[in-house]
């Protein structure tokens, strides 16, 4: 095995023409970050869907933007090489569309930035508010500004 792997599902949305080109863009977040061997997986979905896992996970009943569920266990394969399955990144479509309205950017760059945050959080990052000197927006909006030119949409 040599490289990264992120795999996406559509749950509750029709699956957008754009899917594997945010699949793409998260491989590029994870090889900017030296990220080796790593299997991610980006889920696209409703607000039904995310409250829900909001709800369960987090005990906040409404829905967000992303989640990240890290997994990190390293899963042998064949050659006596691992694959580390970093977890899930899960983004709610219609939340990253009132984003992209509040935030006056656009729904590509409010994409890429949710891509990026839910791999920090897979990284294991945290931050304790959503203000922009925590250490983890910080990097997010740096890895942003350098891979700006990587559009999906």
């Amino acid at each position: 095995m040599n490289g990264n792997e992120v795999f996406y599902s559509i749950i509750g949305i029709e699956e957008p023409t754009w899917a594997q080109s945010a699949a793409d863009f998260a491989i590029s977040v994870l090889d900017i970050l030296e990220k080796r061997d790593w299997q991610v997986s980006l889920t696209l979905c409703d607000d039904t869907t995310i409250q829900a896992l909001n709800r369960d996970y987090r005990h906040l009943d409404s829905p967000t933007d992303v989640l990240s569920f890290a997994l990190g266990e390293y899963e042998p394969l064949e050659q006596g090489e691992d694959i580390y399955i970093a977890g899930d990144v899960v983004i709610s479509i219609p939340a990253l569309r009132r984003n992209a309205a509040e935030f006056e950017v656009t729904e590509d760059e409010e994409l890429r930035r949710l891509i990026i945050h839910g791999i920090l959080h897979l990284s294991g990052m945290d931050h304790e508010d959503n203000a922009s000197d925590q250490p983890m927006l910080e990097e997010q909006e740096r890895l942003l500004r350098q891979l700006g030119g990587n559009a999906i949409l």
